[in-house]
């Protein structure tokens, strides 16, 4: 194969994520089902990235199996050092094992944080004000889903810090591709977490680790430990850098586009709406693969069976058509019908609306207590790993 197509999808990873949305734009247009090619370590997959065609590989679970992994290389499970979690198995497997956890993220549960997230994001946007600037990565974007998910794992107070410690290693290694290089923190999380379900199964709480201890698979098994240890795992890697990726991108769209900043102060109760909009233009989770179980045909293409599909979920959500020509543009009063942010179909995020109750809280007060407020974006740093862009530290200032 010619390089030209080598070239027209290169993977993003730290400084390199600052722009990626040309070579998106060049996918959709010139060559959206795009062959990679076999790479210079070996892995050989696919790209795929208009709307259309990334939805429906979501929802196609049968087709698109999470179970060999969801990056585009190769032995991923092997690498993993633990049981493979939820987002790495299909249905009915995972159906079984989400049903159980999805009961500790309803409307209601969710709702139910509103009071505790409100008071740690004013705590530390009033920190952030009387200092005057700082990284608000550090001070608030990154500690606030720490603590969310804390929450729904049933992790006490006083093992916060060691909680948040383990979360910042897992974050970190996951977002590379291969948690091998946290397996301290994986270990240590995995001792911790065997007393946590030991302290649940005779004490059950509201949190996650109490619905799977006492719940039942469909065929009445209990769920294992490392099942428990894999759920843990995944709402520690997806809880925390999907929001503070969503939140670092929407302060940076907030400083570009005063106008968009003055609809919200106009009208706080438009927030919710922008919400959705920073999620489809950030897309904190650019992309994620499958694997096929069989040939399959898209458009004038036919992937072969067994090969990796990366799904970009970042570019299907500027693809303009599904979003009209102003995809590109960031619009706070657009109204979206549906976006892959989150992904779509068996896979969708457990944690989605407790994402954006967080993300809702975090602007609403940080419009209300710092209006004037900017982020300088060609300072920030952006974490290293080819599948989350988020920052790593963004600079604040509490007035501009």
């Amino acid at each position: 194969m010619a390089s030209e197509p080598h070239a027209l999808f290169e993977p993003r990873s730290a400084e390199s994520w600052r722009d990626p949305f040309p070579m998106y734009a060049a996918l959709r247009d010139r060559d959206p089902v795009h062959h990679v090619g076999e790479t210079d370590s070996g892995d050989d997959y696919w790209v795929l990235s208009r709307f259309e065609h990334v939805f429906a590989a979501a929802v196609d679970a049968e087709t698109f199996s999470s179970a060999e992994g969801l990056t585009f290389s190769q032995g991923e499970k092997e690498k993993l050092g633990i049981e493979a979690p939820i987002v790495m198995m299909d249905p009915p497997e995972h159906t079984a094992l989400r049903k159980l956890a999805i009961k500790r993220f309803t409307p209601r549960a969710v709702g139910a944080l509103d009071a505790m997230v409100r008071e740690f994001v004013v705590e530390r946007v009033e920190r952030l004000r009387e200092r005057g600037k700082g990284d608000v990565m550090a001070e608030l974007l990154k500690p606030l889903p720490s603590l969310v998910v804390a929450h729904f794992l049933g992790v006490p107070r006083e093992d916060r810090a060691l909680f948040d410690r383990w979360t910042q290693a897992i974050v970190s290694a996951n977002a590379e591709g291969d948690v091998s290089g946290a397996a301290g923190a994986v270990g240590e999380m995995a001792v911790y977490f065997g007393g946590l379900v030991e302290k649940r199964r005779r004490d059950p709480g509201e949190d996650v680790i109490s619905a799977l201890v006492h719940g039942r698979l469909a065929s009445g098994e209990e769920v294992s430990a490392a099942k428990i240890l894999g759920m843990g795992f995944t709402l520690v890697a997806g809880g925390n850098d999907t929001t503070s990726g969503l939140l670092g991108g929407a302060l940076e769209l907030l400083t570009r586009h005063r106008d968009q900043r003055a609809l919200l102060l106009e009208d706080p109760g438009r927030t919710a709406n922008a919400v959705e909009e920073f999620l489809r233009l950030t897309s904190p989770v650019q992309g994620l693969a499958r694997t096929t179980t069989r040939d399959v045909r898209i458009a004038d293409r036919v992937i072969p069976k067994g090969l990796k599909v990366l799904l970009l979920y970042a570019s299907a959500n500027r693809d303009e058509r599904e979003f009209g020509d102003t995809a590109s543009q960031c619009d706070v009063l657009r109204k979206i019908r549906r976006t892959l942010a989150f992904g779509y179909g068996p896979h969708h995020c457990i944690g989605a609306a407790a994402a954006r109750l967080q993300a809702r809280i975090a602007l609403e007060e940080l419009l209300s207590r710092c209006p004037e407020f900017t982020v300088d974006p060609e300072a920030g740093r952006y974490a290293p790993g080819h599948f989350v862009r988020r920052y790593e530290s963004l600079p604040f200032w509490a007035a501009g």
